[in-house]
């Protein structure tokens, strides 16, 4: 395996040494990614890195107990690590994802011949209230921000302009990321969870962070 890494040109290792940084952090890479300066959707080079070196990485990654995966249905990169737990996500973050999840199959059933689809933070909003996930109580800036930070992470969304506070008609992409996002339950099955923990919550405020929902997704 290293005989294979010190035989690297120079800029072949550096550029391998940055796909698995990203990978470490926000465990996916997207082979297209949403350009703001050209508004066009444009290759992205770590994805041509891992493609390049997969036979390598997957080496490399075993050592840790850790699988890397080219998912060639959405084209996206993406490490899975069977011997840690995944980030604690806090509520509206997995709240959020479960949404975005239904708006992108809602969508990709209307129009099947992309697979980006756009929504609005008001969409979301209205699905929130709609499945009862929020119990009434507002929702403020500041979770809304941490979350939009979280989702970006991990590659699921894109801002489609800069935003200082965000507002129900900031407009943003649902890549195909959140299609790997769930392992185990299903999301009928957590977004029941979450409207019974509401209906039990007799309105008092609930932990910002859950725990035992946050395990079900594939976030390492």
């Amino acid at each position: 395996m290293f005989p294979y890494y010190r035989e690297l040109l120079d800029e072949d290792r550096n550029e391998l040494t940055e796909a698995v940084k990203a990978l470490q952090s926000q465990t996916y890479i997207l082979e297209r990614k949403y350009d703001k300066r050209t508004e066009r959707y444009i290759p992205n080079k770590l994805y041509r890195t891992c493609e390049r070196h997969l036979d390598f990485l997957k080496e490399y990654f075993k050592i840790a107990d850790t699988e890397i995966i080219e998912n060639r249905q959405f084209s996206i990169m993406f490490i899975r690590t069977h011997s840690l737990q995944g980030d604690k996500l806090s509520r509206l973050t997995t709240i959020f994802i479960l949404l975005l999840k239904l708006i992108f199959d809602e969508q990709m059933a209307a129009v099947s011949n992309s697979i980006y689809v756009y929504t609005t933070l008001n969409e979301v909003y209205g699905k929130i209230q709609l499945f009862r996930l929020w119990n009434g109580r507002s929702i403020s800036p500041t979770e809304v921000r941490k979350t939009i930070a979280a989702l970006k992470r991990y590659q699921v969304i894109e801002m489609l302009e800069d935003i200082g506070e965000p507002d129900g008609d900031t407009r943003f992409i649902i890549y195909p990321t959140v299609n790997l996002l769930f392992d185990g339950q299903s999301m009928e099955s957590i977004i029941q969870e979450y409207q019974e923990d509401e209906e039990d919550s007799d309105n008092e405020p609930v932990s910002s962070t859950d725990e035992d929902v946050s395990e079900q997704l594939a976030l390492h």
